[in-house]
């Protein structure tokens, strides 16, 4: 429904997004974490946005203003589970972030990314 192009990084969508554990998928608020760039391949990388009452993860990013993310409910963003999506896949933008929880979350996701870090052999 919605074009990448439409998209930006920290924009949150709602979005199938799938299980780790099994073959199945649930409609729910996602995180966009990768830039245009990406895009241009016709992927994105989201960032599954979950309950805050939910057992908290210490990777976890709460979402402090749920009006401007479009969520009801106070909710976190979960940046140890990452979905590569394609964007014809996006029901709908509900939001974005506000710039303090997105530096929040792309310093947590930076803490995962081992090209951070490239090793040399």
């Amino acid at each position: 429904m919605t074009t990448s192009e439409s998209l930006e990084a920290y924009d949150v969508v709602i979005v199938p997004f799938p299980y780790v554990d099994r073959f199945a998928e649930k409609r729910r608020p996602a995180l966009v974490v990768s830039s245009a760039a990406l895009a241009t391949y016709g992927v994105l990388w989201v960032a599954m946005i979950t309950s805050a009452a939910n057992d908290p993860w210490q990777c976890d990013v709460r979402i402090g203003d749920l009006a401007r993310a479009g969520l009801p409910a106070p909710s976190v963003v979960r940046t140890a589970k990452i979905a590569c999506i394609e964007p014809g896949r996006i029901v709908r933008r509900a939001g974005s972030l506000d710039a303090k929880n997105a530096s929040l979350v792309a310093t947590q996701l930076g803490h995962f990314l081992a090209a951070k870090r490239a090793r040399t052999r």
